[in-house]
């Protein structure tokens, strides 16, 4: 009985994770953490920095920030205040001034001002699954508040130093209770708890996008359940454009990179199965080719075989009756009477011997069976055009090629995704400068860790199917400068040196070691020829 209950369970647990969506990865939230801030207003006490307040912002570009309007009201009012930037890693902190205010939506857009501050931006989510109903159009959408809340600061312990600290944020998750307007503007009803310090702070989907700036809850004095509300993306857009910055907005639905990998087997195993199809098809076609070709060609064969058989045994009997006169006319011939009948018996010589030999050229020239093969092989070839030999499949892709995305193979969070110009060459120079590697089963590599990315990005090309894939590591900013040196530890071969594919692969796989098992984005290409 315990047996039969373990696998109800175990069928139970099956069917459960078969009906519910396939969580985001992990590090989603991780990564959209690093773009969100501390904004501290500073006044100066016997000068000395002291913070007054602070809220929570968030990168829409490297250098400008997000926050809610009564984050920096003060700031706006006392130009004696001065509004500082704490990232959540590392040891630098910036200035920042007022791009813009618009108290009507709670919304306040910073610049960063000195110092070498650059954040990673997040990405604003947008189309249908921006907020509102989960994956498939069921169920509530999850989300997760990401900021410095006060009461999480006075639990630890902290004092007003500490909030000039890089600390990373802290995370929140609940449900999208619905969008309603308040306040005059468009919000996002939910319930991943804030509190005060939360003010400005991003409100992520599971895939780390931007779909609300929160701003306020309800009161909770009286004990019933408490709601927060998030500044749309409908206030949040237009606000942005109209002060001269352009998100990142994705509208690609957010799916995990095992959906993505479940997803890429199963049409794996579908052009597997057309291909062993149509290999089955050309088989069967091939094989009623043949069974035709053959009766054909035994019929032709036999046929041509009889009447040359038939017409040496005629030239035979013409010889034999040839020269059966010939000897008769010799015979009988007399002295007086002599050239006449030898004259006769030399001309029936003649044509005995020519006739013996056309019957044996007509013998030996006969078909042999072995032509039956010949003709089916020629039939076939006539019928189906052999192919001709294929080049090597890097040879094929050689040209100027466009790579344009493909979204249902693609997972990406904050990546651009414009078309790439990708001109290939057989020995894996692209563009004309740039090596690619050989990696690990023959695969053509090249990994990225630029200094103005906040990513790792891993570049493979697949000449055979024209495929380029594009695996970006959104790493922490330790992480990030260990690759960074890993990358400044060789030169990579310039294009045509000699093994130049063969040096750059094994120079590449010390960095490809310290990347995590699996990248936060995957964005995959179809490429095609340029016209």
């Amino acid at each position: 009985m315990p047996l039969l209950l373990r696998a109800l369970a175990a069928l139970l647990a099956c069917l459960v994770c078969l009906a519910a969506p396939a969580a985001a990865d992990p590090g989603d939230l991780a990564a959209a953490a690093r773009g969100v801030v501390r904004v501290v207003i500073i006044a100066e006490e016997g000068g000395a920095p002291a913070p007054v307040s602070h809220g929570t912002g968030f990168a829409v570009s490297p250098t400008r920030i997000v926050t809610n309007a009564h984050v920096v009201r003060e700031a706006v009012q006392d130009d004696t205040l001065r509004i500082g930037i704490v990232p959540p890693e590392g040891a630098g902190g910036a200035f920042a001034r007022v791009v813009a205010v618009s108290p009507r939506n709670d919304l306040a857009l910073l610049e960063i001002t000195g110092g070498r501050l650059a954040l990673p931006p997040l990405a604003l989510a947008s189309g249908a699954g921006a907020a509102g109903r989960g994956a498939g159009g069921t169920g509530l959408a999850e989300v997760a508040a990401v900021g410095y809340p006060m009461t999480v600061d006075l639990a630890q312990g902290l004092d007003m130093s500490d909030i000039f600290r890089a600390q990373p944020p802290v995370t929140s998750r609940g449900f999208v209770s619905g969008e309603r307007p308040a306040r005059q503007f468009d919000t996002i009803l939910h319930t991943a708890p804030i509190a005060r310090g939360n003010s400005g702070g991003p409100l992520l989907d599971p895939c780390g996008r931007v779909v609300g700036v929160n701003s306020f809850s309800t009161d909770s004095g009286s004990g019933d359940g408490e709601f927060y509300f998030a500044v749309s993306l409908r206030e949040l857009v237009p606000f942005l454009k109209a002060n001269g910055v352009e998100p990142v907005m994705n509208a690609l639905p957010c799916r995990s990179l095992d959906e993505l990998d479940a997803a890429e087997r199963q049409r794996l195993e579908a052009e597997q199965a057309a291909a062993r199809a149509r290999l089955a098809e050309r088989a069967e076609r091939q094989r009623a080719l043949r069974e035709k070709a053959q009766l054909a060609a035994q019929m032709e064969v036999l046929a041509a075989r009889e009447n040359r058989m038939a017409l040496a045994l005629v030239a035979l009997l013409i010889g034999l009756g040839a020269a059966a006169a010939g000897l008769r006319w010799r015979g009988t011939a007399t002295d007086a009477e002599a050239a006449a009948p030898r004259r006769r018996a030399a001309i029936a010589g003649v044509v005995a011997g020519l006739a013996f030999i056309a019957a044996a050229v007509l013998w030996l020239t006969r078909p042999g069976l072995a032509a039956i093969e010949d003709k089916v092989a020629a039939a076939l070839a006539e019928a189906e055009d052999a192919p001709a030999p294929s080049p090597s499949a890097s040879a094929a892709a050689e040209g100027a090629l466009i790579c344009t995305l493909v979204p249902e193979r693609s997972r990406v969070t904050s990546a651009r995704t414009d078309d790439v110009a990708f001109e290939w060459s057989a020995d894996g120079c692209v563009n004309g400068r740039t090596q690619y590697g050989l990696g690990p089963g023959g695969a053509w590599q090249r990994v990225f860790a630029a200094r103005e990315d906040a990513a790792v990005a891993v570049n493979t090309f697949d000449p055979a199917t024209r495929t380029l894939r594009t695996d970006r590591y959104l790493l922490g900013q330790e992480a990030l400068e260990q690759a960074r040196a890993a990358r400044a530890a060789y030169s990579p071969p310039a294009c045509g040196v000699s093994d130049g594919a063969r040096i750059l692969g094994e120079q590449q796989s010390a960095l490809i070691a310290l990347l995590p098992e699996r990248p936060n984005e995957r964005l995959v290409y179809s490429c095609a020829p340029r016209r």
